[in-house]
């Protein structure tokens, strides 16, 4: 309602005669006390028999209302905010109590019943004419969508107010599992609880990448978000429970999402770890981001390959020497049937299937490695060795400009001397 004295509709409060609010102030007090018997008849929250104080409060509301109703009719520039606020105080106490407004819209409506039939009532009497009394119906309806919408305005801000607080707590609550060292078992139990979180016995972290969907992502609201971070986090409760990898697959469709490994709640910041070091593998083109969500523990061999560069380099540069001086796309070709033969089981013609090359091409290659690596193809733990550093080779061969091999010099080790390791 407008503070000019106008309804919404149009209809100025002005048109009122105000000699009317003479005739109902007498009667107010018996007015109130009808509202109230109404509305505890027919409103069950609101009868509360043993409950002085909120019967007090009650009254109050209902007296509130009149008063204003009437010094609004005598004085249609009469200030609104005293009753508008006290509504919306109302709101706000409904949601801090966990109710929801159905039972105060519902006692609106029967308190305006009775205001409108005491009102028809005594029409006659006052010699109030059919117009007028159409006017004081409308304004009385009209009054009461504006008190209506005060109530809900308290309701939405205290609403809003605890879910800022709930997810300040949650934010709180995930950095704390997030910490390493971890915090005290003692001090996430007690924010767990402010933050409504049931504990749960194991999770999983998950680290979100790019968000390809123009969506928010929805998800379960036991799992802890966190998407302002750098790498927005996730912590999914009981993750292995049944039904949770659908669940979690369909919260973070159309996102780069890796999900670390299944841990015990005080080890989240193990599982956030190698989620983080998964993405950073996907993102550089190490780890294939194919459909669906990431799960680390689908690419351990890759994290532990990679879990120190620097060492996985060091080792190329040594066990890989006797390609350094070769031309890159030789490298390549002698790189990739060593690596073939390793995992093959040593056997010649696998290695020309695995590649899609002729069998005669498959030895004349292994006699050039025969000639550059020697007796380091016979040793076991070389072999391991080689197998090691050509896995991290071959799983850097499509990212541009990252190559594990060491830099041209002249081979180094063997006098060339041709060794016969077993092909079968």
């Amino acid at each position: 309602m407008a503070n000019d004295g106008s309804t919404t509709s149009g209809r100025p409060w002005v048109d009122l005669p105000r000699e009317l609010a003479d005739h109902m102030r007498p009667h107010l007090d018996e007015v109130a006390d009808d509202m109230i018997q109404e509305i505890q008849t027919r409103v069950r929250e609101y009868d509360r028999p043993g409950d002085g104080s909120y019967s007090g409060t009650l009254r109050l509301a209902v007296e509130r209302v009149l008063h204003y109703f009437v010094d609004r009719v005598a004085d249609p520039a009469h200030d609104p905010a005293p009753v508008t606020d006290f509504f919306r105080a109302i709101g706000r106490g409904e949601a801090g109590e966990g109710r929801s407004l159905d039972a105060m819209q519902t006692a609106m409506r029967v308190g305006g019943m009775v205001a409108w039939r005491r009102m028809t009532e005594g029409a006659e009497l006052l010699q109030v004419s059919p117009r007028t009394l159409g006017a004081v119906g409308e304004v009385l309806m009209e009054f009461q969508d504006e008190l209506a919408h005060a109530a809900a305005e308290g309701f939405s801000q205290a609403k809003a107010a605890v879910a800022g607080e709930m997810q300040r707590r949650r934010k709180r609550l995930l950095d704390l599992l997030f910490a390493d060292p971890p915090a005290a078992q003692e001090a996430i139990a007690d924010l767990a609880a402010a933050a409504h979180w049931p504990v749960p016995r194991t999770v999983a972290a998950v680290a979100l990448g790019r968000h390809q969907d123009t969506r928010q992502p929805a998800f379960p609201p036991d799992v802890l978000a966190d998407l302002t971070r750098r790498t927005p986090s996730l912590i999914i409760p009981d993750p292995d429970g049944p039904g949770r990898a659908k669940l979690v697959d369909r919260a973070l469709a159309g996102t780069l999402a890796v999900v670390g490994p299944t841990v015990p709640l005080m080890e989240a910041a193990r599982s956030i770890q190698w989620a983080r070091k998964t993405l950073h593998l996907v993102q550089r083109g190490v780890i294939e981001a194919e459909s669906g969500v990431i799960r680390s523990v689908e690419h351990m061999s890759t994290l532990i390959l990679f879990q120190d560069e620097g060492l996985i380099t060091s080792l190329a540069d040594l066990r890989l020497a006797p390609l350094a001086h070769l031309r890159p796309s030789q490298q390549d070709r002698l790189a990739e049937t060593l690596l073939a033969w390793l995992q093959s089981g040593r056997n010649a013609n696998e290695v020309a299937m695995r590649l899609h090359v002729h069998p005669q091409t498959v030895r004349y290659r292994l006699r050039q490695l025969e000639e550059l690596f020697g007796d380091q193809l016979l040793d076991p733990d070389l072999r391991f060795d080689l197998e090691i550093v050509l896995r991290a080779r071959a799983l850097l061969a499509d990212n541009a400009g990252e190559r594990i091999i060491p830099p041209a010099r002249e081979a180094v080790g063997d006098s060339g001397e041709v060794v016969s390791f077993r092909r079968t």
